[in-house]
Order: C-alpha cells, then structure tokens, then sequence
C-alpha cells in the first residue's frame, strides 16, 4: 500500500473519529416536532408537584418510560437545562440556581419509533422554610433474624454525604453478636444522644456533652432495662418504656411477622444521678412507646389493656397474648410531670382508638406543642409489619382527628418525626414495594395540612431500587454526630454503669 493511500485512510478515520466525538459531546436539543401527551412522566423517585426545603439536595430521577431517546428540560424564568437519556442528575451548581425561584417547570420528552412526546409538564415547588440539615436511621435487611450487620447511619440533607455513627461488626465475631436500636437525641442535638446495644455486652449507650457511658438499666422494680427512649426537652431524664417483646411468624399472611409487647411498663431515667424510677400501673396495662410534651410537663404514650382470656392456669398470660393478638388495641394517653419532685400524676386520655376497634401508636407531638401525630392500624403497637397502618393528626387545641391522605398510601406508614421547626416531617413507608422501608419528607403548613411527600433523594436516582436495607426510625439532627464509631466501640467494652 503506497504513503499517499495510507496518509487518505488515516486522515479520514481522524475525520470520522472527530465527527462522532463532536456528536457525542454536542448538548441535547429539544425536538422540533412533537406530540403532547396528557400523562405526566413516569418517574422514578415520584417527584411530580412536591414540595422542597430550600436548601435540600439535588432532585435526581429516572425515566421508566418505554422510549428510545429521552430530552428532559428543566426551566425556571430566564433560564434552562436540558439533560439527556433516562436520568436526570441536576449538579450542585445548577440546583443551587434552580432554588432561587418558587417553581422549577419540568418537561420530558421521549421518542419511540421515531416519534417524540412530551409528557405533561410538572412543577417542584420550592419553600422557604429550610430543614434540619441531618437526619440518623439504622439501616437493617429485613431477613427478621439477621442483625450482626446492623449500622446506625448519619445523612447530610444539603448533599448526599452518609456516614457512620456506629456498627454491630465493631464489638461482634463469629460467637458473640449484637444488635443495636433506638437512638434518639435531645432536642435535635447531635451531642446528646443514646442507644441500646442488646446481646453481647448489652446496656445503654449514653452520650452528654462529650462523655459516653454504658448503662444497665436492668432493676429489681422494671420488667427490663429501658427500651423505647424519649429525653425531656430540657432535664436530664430520659423516659422509656421496659418490655418483653416478642416475634410470631405467620404461615399463610403475607405480613410475614407480628412482633408483641407481652409485657410492657414506664419509666424514667435520671441521666446525671444513674437513678431508675419505675411508674406505678395496673399490670394488666401494655404501656409503651412515651414522648414529652415541648415543655416538658406531660408525658403521653400508648396503652393497652389486656388481660387472660383463657381460664386454665397451664396457659400461660403470655401465650395467650399472642393467640389473641389481634384483639390488642392500643389507645393514647398522657401524664402530668412534676419536675422538682420528679413525679407522674394519674393518666389522662387522648384519644381512644380501642373504641373504634383500632389500635394507635408512636405519639409525637409538634414543636408548638399544637398538633400530634400518630400512626394507626388494626391492631398492635408495632405497626411497621402492618400494611393497613397508616398516620393520623391530632389537633390538641380542638381534639380533632383526621387521617393524612396526603401523605398515607396502600401500604405502611409508621415511624414519623418533626423538624425542629416544626415545618418538615419524615416518617417512614413501604409504598415503592412493600417489602422495604424509606424516608419520606413532607411539608407542614401549621394550620393541619401537608404537601405531597418526596423520597429521600440520592446522587444515584435508582438507589432505593439497588438499596436491599430497610430505613428504620428516621430523626432529625440540628448536625452531624462527631463521636467517632470507634469511641463508641470503646464505650461499648468498658464495664457498664448499674442503674440504682
């Protein structure tokens, strides 16, 4: 092959190469020609018409439409971005310009067949009240036995940066494993915050100020060491409820497991004197899950009251509890506190569920103290295994109860917390399958009504789709949890506190 041949092949396999890389690298461009479609996009997370804080991060989502190419234009007034294929990943730069302005007009366009569409444009719209900036859940697989790989985990609202606040792998081998649950902080405040490490070298981890303790709770006048915790707004206190829980799995339900209270009391932790104050009540009452009142002065929760149906002294309380499960219907209440005497009056109703046949549960109340919300089902207190359960508000000034359509779906809606301003929720739901938790974030407009809930966003849109760990008890911090993993781990081997 002569020079002059090969300097023509050359120089035309360099043109055909700068050709396709320009075409890869040009910007997509609307279509001219297209039809309109009356169908709004299906997207994956369903980010249609929600409701933003505006310093949440980037909005990115999948297109599962049946298409060959997609053209996704995104607008707010005086300017424009136009993304190609099936994903839409805004960057920092472009988010932060986006929610500068009260709405960002979404179009998607798709061609099939040589034929563009443009699905019905849809809006996000952006509120000024921003959100707590941090939120901690415990990442579980939902195998029900499986917890040696457990995590309590730490997510930045404002970008995408997770990390961890501490793992079961830390103190856990191959004989002796753990499992950890039920953290919760005071007043949003990342520097005062507890949870419970069960099995081996079980007790409570305490954090106030920088110091971290183990403590066992465990006393001759409670039933257990303390489970679900709820800190006093402003003390060092600590209430939780002391349980025997239990685990009954089902053959033929497709809700798979029923986790039971088979007993269950009150009662309160003072954090600075390793003191343990159990409340008096009738022991046929199944009392659980508290939350304090903002100031402090009231303690509601959700009870139960349940005594043995079967007559022979051979069945026991217990076994019948769990034959009857269904007949367990809880209902909420609440406590007068008084502080110097570190005392609880006698209880009060709120709401009883039990008349109505239903069961509530997970009481928390708005940090003005206006409104409470609760989730509700059938039966039970563990609504998280109940696909009927969905969340109710309380208007406390006015006893109103109304079920939250705007944010209930087919499936289960259980644990829910308030921002520090009162202005977001999060609350967990099984809607995408039924089989996995997420958090979902709503906004409150103060007078009893929220906006359509948006998913957890992620730098990767199909995350929750790959993701096979569950969210469990999403809670909002003010920041981040700088008590590193190890030190934790440090705590959780050093010799406990015993409770008096």
């Amino acid at each position: 092959m002569s020079n002059h041949i090969l300097r023509l092949l050359c120089r035309d396999f360099i043109a055909t190469g700068l050709i396709l890389l320009f075409a890869a690298c040009s910007k997509p461009r609307v279509p001219s020609q297209y039809s309109d479609s009356e169908q709004l996009p299906r997207i994956f997370p369903e980010y249609q018409g929600v409701t933003v804080p505006v310093n949440i991060a980037p909005l990115t989502f999948a297109i599962e439409e049946e298409g060959d190419q997609f053209v996704t234009r995104v607008t707010t007034p005086g300017r424009e971005w136009l993304y190609a294929g099936d994903e839409v990943r805004p960057s920092a730069k472009d988010w932060k310009r986006m929610m500068q302005n009260e709405n960002i007009m979404v179009e998607v366009f798709v061609e099939k067949d040589n034929k563009w569409t443009r699905k019905a444009p849809f809006a996000i719209h952006v509120s000024p009240d921003s959100i707590d900036p941090y939120i901690a859940y415990r990442l579980i697989a939902p195998s029900y036995v499986t917890y040696e790989d457990l995590t309590i985990n730490q997510r930045c609202l404002e970008n995408y940066d997770e990390s961890l606040i501490y793992g079961n792998m830390s103190n856990s081998d191959e004989r002796d494993g753990q499992c950890i649950n039920c953290h919760s902080f005071q007043q949003y405040n990342p520097e005062r915050m507890q949870f419970h490490v069960r099995q081996w070298r079980g007790g409570t981890i305490v954090a106030y100020d920088g110091q971290v303790e183990r403590i066992d709770m465990k006393t001759g006048k409670t039933v257990g060491a303390g489970v679900y915790p709820a800190w006093h707004p402003t003390e060092k206190l600590i209430a939780y409820s002391t349980n025997h829980t239990g685990q009954s799995f089902h053959t033929n339900d497709n809700q798979k497991v029923e986790v039971q209270d088979t007993y269950s009391d009150l009662m309160l932790y003072d954090v600075e004197r390793y003191e343990v104050l159990p409340l008096e009540a009738d022991t046929n009452d199944l009392d659980c899950f508290p939350f304090w009142s903002p100031d402090g002065r009231w303690l509601y929760y959700c009870s139960a009251h349940y005594e043995k149906q079967d007559t022979l002294e051979t069945v026991t309380k217990e076994y019948d509890l769990i034959q009857h499960y269904k007949d367990v219907k809880y209902s909420l209440y609440r406590r007068p506190f008084e502080l110097k005497s570190r005392s609880f009056g006698s209880r009060e109703m709120v709401f009883d569920a039990a008349a109505d046949s239903m069961s509530a549960t997970l009481p928390r109340i708005s940090p003005d103290g206006r409104w409470l919300m609760f989730t509700m089902g059938g039966h039970g207190v563990f609504h998280i295994w109940h696909a009927d359960a969905d969340l109710y508000l309380m208007n406390l000034q006015s006893g109103d109860v109304r079920r939250l359509d705007e944010l209930n779906s087919d499936n289960v809606e259980s644990y829910h917390s308030w921002s520090s301003s009162g202005r977001w929720v999060i609350f967990s739901s099984r809607r995408t399958d039924g089989n996995f938790t997420r958090p979902y974030i709503a906004h409150f407009d103060g007078r009893g009504h929220f906006t359509k809930p948006f998913e957890l966003p992620q730098r990767n849109p199909r995350y929750h789709h790959e993701l096979l760990r569950s969210y469990n008890i999403p809670e909002f911090m003010t920041g981040p949890v700088r008590i590193r993993p190890q030190e934790f781990a440090s705590a959780v081997r050093q010799d406990s506190i015993k409770a008096k």
